[in-house]
């Protein structure tokens, strides 16, 4: 009975990515990130910061307390790159003036710079992407990936017991 058990930690990454659709989608996460990086280090900033300087209102600013959640970020994680972001330049903390209790984080000229230097780089991994997949194969992968979300977030996957759960769509 027990050798008919395959443990996850007994599957090669080569046999794995054959398997599970968590391999998939982290491994192509990864090799974005790393690209994403590599062109960020020409510009001598990361994807971290090209993601959160593309995530700040570039006319308004965005309240701190709301740039974590948008952003799917922990608050000591973007506590971090916040405090790197205002050495370089790049943000300002300014009073909220709808919230006295909270800042803004705003967009120096050179923020705004750099934002649109990542939004550029952004648009061009989504341009040479569409050029080689159908927009056929494009909606099938987004429904794919919507189904996958909306099955998390309803915790139709896993239940607070730790049971799976079980459903079948087409």
């Amino acid at each position: 009975m027990h050798n008919k058990i395959l443990y996850i930690w007994e599957i090669t990454p080569s046999q794995m990515k054959d398997k599970t659709i968590d391999y998939a989608l982290r491994a192509t996460w990864q090799a974005i990130a790393r690209m994403y990086n590599e062109e960020a280090g020409k510009y001598d900033t990361t994807m971290a910061t090209g993601f959160t300087l593309l995530s700040i209102d570039k006319e308004n600013g965005t309240p701190s307390t709301a740039l974590g959640p948008k952003m799917g970020m922990e608050a000591t994680s973007l506590s971090r790159i916040l405090k790197k972001m205002e050495l370089k330049g790049l943000i300002e903390r300014r009073p909220n003036p709808e919230d006295g209790r909270s800042v803004l984080i705003c967009l120096t000229p050179f923020g705004r710079e750099k934002r649109e230097l990542s939004k550029a780089v952004v648009l061009t991994f989504n341009e040479v992407v569409r050029q080689n997949i159908s927009e056929e194969k494009l909606a099938h992968f987004f429904e794919v990936i919507e189904v996958i979300n909306s099955l998390i977030t309803e915790k139709k996957i896993y239940t607070v017991t730790g049971k799976s759960v079980n459903t079948r769509s087409s």
